[in-house]
């Protein structure tokens, strides 16, 4: 693990994970690197929060915006809006995130693509999350050596077309992963 930074994955919390702000979560790690981690939860829908409410709230039209749940990204600013997209839109402020197979997606945190969305002009396929989750140098390293994390492959299929509440099962079958079988505890050899 030692020099090996992991975005594009999708980092999967361990059964029995030590923190239940994470229980179940899937979290795409968009940065990683010696500088510490960033990375927005896809499994958990913000309770009564959509996204015709968020654009209500700036005063955006939402007749062109398809309505769903808005996520809950992470413990960290949790009023702050991302919007984890397809590549087919792409805005000053877009980084991209790359897989091991290639680009996962695009992480936008503007006005610009809110407002796109809403116009119908946006990203063909697009989840919007509050809030992040965010790891200072070596943290998620050291979290991953005591049974927290797990980092399964990037995949738009799980990101875009599974329901928040699918995500993390979804997720580990993509990996070959029974969730069924996963132990809350690990042993020492």
């Amino acid at each position: 693990m030692e020099g090996q930074y992991l975005a594009g994955r999708m980092l999967l919390a361990m059964p029995g994970m030590f923190d239940p702000r994470f229980e179940r979560s899937v979290n795409v790690l968009c940065v990683h690197d010696e500088h510490g981690a960033l990375g927005i939860n896809v499994g958990e829908a913000r309770e009564g929060v959509t996204f015709h409410a968020i654009l209500d709230d700036l005063g955006l039209d939402t007749a062109l915006a398809p309505d769903c749940a808005v996520l809950n990204g992470g413990p960290v600013e949790p009023g702050r809006g991302f919007v984890l997209h397809s590549l087919d839109w792409g805005g000053g402020d877009s980084i991209e995130v790359h897989a091991q197979d290639g680009p996962l997606c695009a992480l936008s945190a503007s006005m610009d693509i809110l407002r796109a969305i809403a116009q119908g002009r946006g990203p063909s396929q697009w989840v919007m999350a509050l809030g992040y989750a965010g790891w200072a140098p070596g943290q998620l390293e050291e979290e991953m050596r005591h049974h927290g994390w797990y980092a399964a492959q990037g995949s738009r299929e799980v990101l875009f077309d599974t329901s928040p509440e699918a995500r993390w099962a979804g997720a580990w079958k993509h990996e070959g992963i029974d969730p069924g079988l996963l132990s809350s505890q690990t042993g020492n050899a």
